[in-house]
């Protein structure tokens, strides 16, 4: 590991970088990798042979059912690291999902003999662990909910709802396979649930594109 890669990892993961544990395995086994966009990190029933640190962009995990259609189970973030994977390298299991970087990434990745090391090892990586479990099984809860009892218009409106990717008045671009894809269904609910909403006011619809439209303006 470098030293620029050394600040970096401190920067997005302060606490793990006081472990000495830690900080010796990414010193003489830490590597830096750059992906680029839609390339495929895990596929479904692969080995895991290495934990990767998120410092930049985002990794999607998502399955897939036996008609083709997919369903996000959560994203990685810079600063965070795949819960799937350390499940898999602790338990040596096949992966049980896809993962794909949605963006161009930049990781740190150790070898799962490290990581195994610093369970075993580090009490600050297992907090950490067990912190990052809480916070993905409260994911996948929210997801169970999502899809058990609310019908998919309300989930639609919902995820539209969320101003950080759909600021009011600007216009997103983004298809309508695409959040069918993060909501689990298919495109043509979606695109009629997205009609009515048009009708409504209460969005603009373009080829590629979509604009929530402010309370005002509905």
């Amino acid at each position: 590991m470098t030293e620029n890669a050394a600040t970096r990892f401190a920067a997005r993961f302060p606490s793990l970088s006081k472990d000495e544990a830690v900080r010796l395995g990414l010193i003489h086994y830490g590597q830096a990798v750059k992906l680029s966009a839609a390339t495929h990190i895990c596929l479904e029933g692969s080995a895991c042979a290495q934990l990767a640190f998120v410092l930049e962009g985002t990794a999607r995990v998502y399955k897939v059912g036996e008609t083709g259609r997919e369903i996000t189970l959560y994203r990685v973030e810079p600063g965070e690291c795949c819960i799937l994977t350390l499940s898999c390298i602790l338990t040596d299991q096949p992966f049980p999902a896809f993962a794909v970087a949605e963006t161009e990434l930049e990781a740190l990745v150790v070898p799962a003999a490290v990581v195994r090391q610093w369970s075993d090892r580090s009490s600050l990586w297992r907090h950490y662990s067990w912190q990052l479990v809480a916070r993905r099984l409260g994911d996948v809860i929210s997801l169970v909910e999502e899809i058990t009892f609310r019908r998919m218009d309300e989930r639609l409106e919902r995820y539209l709802a969320r101003a950080a990717a759909f600021p009011p008045g600007k216009r997103v671009k983004i298809t309508h396979q695409q959040i069918a894809t993060e909501l689990g269904t298919s495109r043509e609910v979606v695109s009629r649930l997205l009609k009515e909403l048009e009708q409504q006011g209460q969005v603009r619809l373009g080829r590629g594109w979509l604009t929530v439209m402010p309370p005002e303006a509905g």
